[in-house]
């Protein structure tokens, strides 16, 4: 029905199930990821489960993929992109190797900028793989229960993710993906030249299907529909270039 139209896009809904809590009085969206409340509080102990300021959240020590360790004050006063993302998922393999570029380039300009890892992985040895390709800091794996917080505190849904925060720790941007690679085809290609074909499609396809990697769920056939809406236009934009010689 319209109605139920109206609620999904009011929300954000990208997959189901779905349980976002509200407050009755105000209307404003107290928690978008209450499936993972009821998993991690499931006597309301936290209860009314309403934000809580980044800086809280994170409360902890993080590592270094040198084993270092570090407490999470030192990413006070800095810009922060808080990462969602996984070793299995083949799109977030693709945005690692863009944001170690851009996250190095922004460093040795001497901003203050630092990445959190929030792995996703399915295994410590995983994770400990993935981390060892990135030059930033991240939750350590065991500590799940941290991990679960950040993945609530964002209302994350699927992977990639990247929410890029000020140094105050509010929300700059939930599309530091999207940013990411629309810098990185900028610096490469110089801003004359239109975006290419692989920045629309990975802006635009968690828009069709969201999300690209829902972590451990089914897939109920939306990546053959997804790859059935896809390839014939992928086809002809690749036959396009291919008879100019050039890569698509």
């Amino acid at each position: 029905s319209l109605l139920q139209l109206k609620l999904w896009n009011k929300y954000r809904v990208s997959n189901i199930p779905s349980l976002i809590f509200i407050d009755a009085s105000s209307g404003k969206v107290v928690c978008r990821n209450g499936l993972l409340v009821i998993r991690d509080d499931p006597e309301g102990l936290e209860f009314p489960w309403g934000p809580k300021p980044f800086s809280e959240v994170v409360a902890g020590p993080l590592l270094r993929n040198n084993g270092q360790t570090l407490d999470s004050s030192a990413l006070e006063g800095s810009h922060v992109g808080v990462y969602f993302s996984a070793h299995w998922c083949p799109p977030c393999r693709s945005l690692t190797r863009v944001l170690v570029e851009s996250y190095r380039k922004i460093k040795e300009a001497g901003q203050k900028f630092e990445i959190l890892f929030v792995s996703a992985d399915r295994s410590e040895d995983s994770f400990k793989q993935y981390f060892s390709e990135m030059p930033w800091v991240a939750v350590p794996y065991a500590d799940e229960a941290r991990r679960s917080r950040l993945n609530r505190l964002y209302g994350i849904q699927g992977i990639p993710t990247l929410i890029v925060l000020d140094p105050k720790g509010d929300v700059i941007t939930r599309q530091g993906r999207v940013e990411v690679l629309n810098d990185i085809e900028c610096r490469e290609a110089g801003s004359t030249r239109p975006v290419c074909i692989r920045l629309i499609l990975t802006s635009f396809l968690p828009c069709l299907f969201p999300p690209l990697c829902p972590a451990d769920s089914e897939d109920d056939g939306e990546s053959e529909a997804a790859k059935q809406l896809i390839q014939p236009i992928a086809e002809k934009i690749i036959a396009k270039y291919k008879a100019k010689e050039e890569e698509a």
